[in-house]
C-alpha cells in the first residue's frame, strides 16, 4: 500500500518538454491525483492541459473552483490564479497578490498540499528560472513528506531546482525519467485515505 495521498509538481522554464516526459509515465490507471503549477503569463489559454492529454495516458485539465480532486486525474493550475487543497480534499483558486512574482505560485500550492496532506504528500520541483517553489518543498519536508527535485545537471533551466537543493533537504534527486518512474511506482496499490477514509492505506 502506497503511503502517499497526492503529488504536486512545481515547473516554469521549460515546463512544456519536462512535464510530457514525468507524465508519460504514469498509467491511465495512477492512483494518486496529481496538482500542477506551470508558471503561465496572464491570458494564457489550455493549450498546456489540451498539448498533456493528447501526450498521456492520465486526464489532465485545468483545476475548477470547488472540484474534488480525484485519482487518475492531473490538474493544472489556471493562468492568473494560485491554485490550493482545502482540507476536504477541493480545490479552491484565488487572485491573491503574486507570490515570487509568480500567480499561479509553486510555493502556495505546496505549503497548502502540506498543510492538508502533512507526511502524504509528494513535492517535486522541475526545470525553471528562478526560485519559487523553494520554500513549499521546505514545507512538505518539514512535514514529513517526500522530496524529489530533478537534477540540475538535466534541467533545461536549473535555477530552480537549484534554489530547492539549497533551501531544503531533498530525498531524490533525479532525471526527467527517474521522477516518472519513481512517481509511476508510488500510486500502484494505494489504499487512496482520500476517497474511501475507511480503509488503512
Amino acid at each position: 500500500m502506497s503511503r502517499y495521498e497526492a503529488v504536486v509538481i512545481g515547473v516554469s522554464a521549460g515546463g512544456l518538454k519536462a512535464l510530457s516526459d514525468v507524465l508519460s509515465y504514469l498509467p491511465r490507471d495512477y492512483l494518486l491525483p496529481v496538482l500542477i503549477v506551470q508558471h503561465l503569463l496572464d491570458g494564457s489559454d489550455n493549450f498546456l492541459a489540451e498539448y498533456l492529454n493528447e501526450q498521456t495516458a492520465v486526464h489532465v485539465k485545468e483545476a475548477d473552483e470547488k472540484e474534488l480532486i480525484r485519482p487518475g486525474y492531473v490538474y493544472l493550475a489556471p493562468a492568473g490564479y494560485h491554485l490550493l487543497i482545502e482540507e476536504d480534499r477541493t480545490i479552491s483558486l484565488s487572485v491573491d497578490p503574486r507570490v515570487n512574482y509568480s500567480r499561479p505560485s509553486i510555493d502556495v500550492l505546496f505549503e497548502s498540499a502540506a498543510y492538508v496532506f502533512e507526511e502524504r504528500c509528494v513535492g517535486v520541483i522541475l526545470t525553471g528560472a528562478n526560485s519559487d517553489g523553494s520554500v513549499g518543498l521546505s514545507a512538505i519536508h518539514k512535514k514529513g513528506g517526500l522530496t524529489v527535485v530533478q537534477d540540475p545537471k538535466t534541467a533545461e533551466y536549473n535555477m530552480m531546482p537549484d534554489a530547492a537543493i539549497q533551501a531544503t533537504k531533498v530525498d531524490h534527486i533525479l532525471s526527467l525519467a527517474e521522477i516518472g518512474k519513481l512517481l509511476s511506482g508510488l500510486g500502484w496499490g494505494t489504499g487512496s485515505r482520500i476517497f474511501n477514509q475507511g480503509e488503512n492505506g
